[in-house]
């Protein structure tokens, strides 16, 4: 698929923003926050982000509370989280909001964040 320009929000449209992803690069999780909220996930780096509506929002951290799990606290959506990873500063992007991309289409990798 390659790189492409994406525009994304929650659903009640306080948060959005544009991205530059591959979503051949996807990924699910089962640890106990990604099994539930049902997350197809892109990982990019943060200058891959243009926040065009950024909130309010609220922040949720759990386990190790690396990742800033940042949601809607008017729709409940998360539409991204932010973390570092080797130094690097990183949005996970739920592909899930993203505008024309049925999330459901794409084979994921597959994270066995339940072990960590």
């Amino acid at each position: 698929m390659a790189v492409q320009h994406y525009s994304g929000s929650c659903q009640c449209g306080a948060i959005a923003f544009e991205v530059d992803a591959d979503l051949d690069q996807v990924n699910a999780c089962n640890c106990s926050r990604c099994r539930r909220l049902g997350w197809v996930l892109t990982f990019v780096p943060d200058t891959a982000v243009t926040m065009v509506k950024d909130g309010p929002t609220t922040e949720y951290l759990f386990n190790k509370q690396q990742i800033s799990h940042r949601f809607c606290p008017t729709c409940g959506i998360e539409p991204y989280a932010r973390g570092e990873r080797n130094g690097q500063k990183l949005y996970a992007i739920n592909v899930n909001c993203l505008d024309g991309v049925d999330a459901r289409s794409l084979t994921p990798n597959m994270n066995d964040g339940a072990s960590y």
